[in-house]
């Protein structure tokens, strides 16, 4: 049988390696640093990104160049700002009738590119596939019911990672909108910062409620702008993965944005993390973006401006608060 490549050994891609492997798929946990593949195999347990889940005493876990060649997926779950420099030393050799699966939820600073174009830009014309939807890798490694979405402008590939990676407790859809689904997982790391400003200011459900709602509106504006289709963003991969990310106590956005409505700079918050907010660079992005394509994101303005311009959490909140008087059915 032909294995699965799942590239990168944090919590995401330790919990998808389990959930192939209870599919009857053979998953290679990929990890970059042949130290930490070694830690893995001695204590058969991901002790810095996925505590307290065993792994398998037959999970294959590697590390180096990976076995290109014999393989029929390659799921991609390394931070976003990584995934240029991690694809490109293998790029001349990767086979162009390999499915990449993509599993990372941002957008590259600089040139603003979703993570499927810039596998396109290292990879050349390979198909990819974005699975996303809400899916906390401590939820999913504990085998706690999850539902994602396979997105391909492909059908017959999002209909193979759907095959592959579904179980009776990891429910997979397709959609052919794969542009509305990776946005969607992107930009609701932005809002789920907000709200996690909101709870650690204690602004209450109200503030909180009307956050998500309005937050909802700016990334289906922004998708929209960009070629993406509405009603995606009411689906798992938008609403869905939206709510958790701004609810849960597992997400890193929202923790972030938690300790800065506490009082701390974003560079301490950086310093304590032991993974990535993928929101923190994403904002940047995003907020570009929303420039270039003249689209009003004032919720991102805002978050912008506390995580990287030191402006006050509170006169955020004011200032979002006080903006000009409006109709909403205008303004959806």
């Amino acid at each position: 049988m032909k294995h699965v490549i799942v590239y990168g050994a944090g919590g995401w891609g330790t919990a998808l390696a389990l959930v192939l492997r209870e599919n009857g798929n053979s998953p290679v946990l990929h990890a970059r640093r042949e130290d930490f593949a070694a830690e893995l195999r001695r204590s058969r347990e991901n002790k810095t990104y996925l505590p307290g889940i065993p792994l398998p005493p037959d999970l294959e876990i590697a590390s180096g160049p990976p076995d290109l060649a014999s393989a029929r997926l390659f799921v991609l779950s390394v931070p976003t700002q990584f995934v240029r420099a991690a694809l490109t030393p293998f790029a001349a050799a990767f086979p162009a009738d390999l499915p990449v699966v993509s599993v990372v939820k941002g957008i590259e600073v600089g040139t603003l590119k979703r993570v499927s174009e810039v596998v396109r830009d290292v990879l050349g014309r390979v198909k990819v596939c974005v699975l996303s939807g809400p899916s906390h890798a401590e939820e999913v490694g504990r085998r706690m019911p999850t539902t994602v979405v396979a997105a391909s402008t492909d059908d017959a590939v999002a209909r193979t990672v759907q095959r592959t990676f579904m179980t009776d407790r990891f429910r997979v859809y397709t959609n052919t909108d794969m542009k509305g689904v990776e946005l969607g997982g992107s930009v609701k790391n932005v809002i789920a910062i907000a709200a996690g400003v909101c709870d650690g200011m204690g602004l209450g459900d109200n503030a909180k409620a009307a956050l998500l709602s309005r937050g909802l509106v700016e990334i289906s504006r922004l998708g929209q702008a960009l070629g993406a289709r509405k009603t995606t963003f009411y689906g798992i991969s938008g609403l869905g993965d939206l709510v958790t990310t701004c609810y849960s106590p597992w997400g890193r956005n929202r923790s972030v944005g938690l300790s800065i409505g506490k009082g701390k700079t974003l560079r301490q918050i950086l310093s304590e993390m032991k993974m990535v907010a993928e929101g923190v660079e994403t904002t940047r992005s995003v907020l570009a973006l929303a420039k270039r394509h003249r689209v009003p994101m004032p919720i991102v303005e805002e978050v912008h401006a506390v995580l990287f311009e030191d402006k006050p959490p509170r006169k955020a909140v004011v200032d979002l608060m006080t903006r000009g008087a409006k109709s909403e059915l205008e303004d959806l």
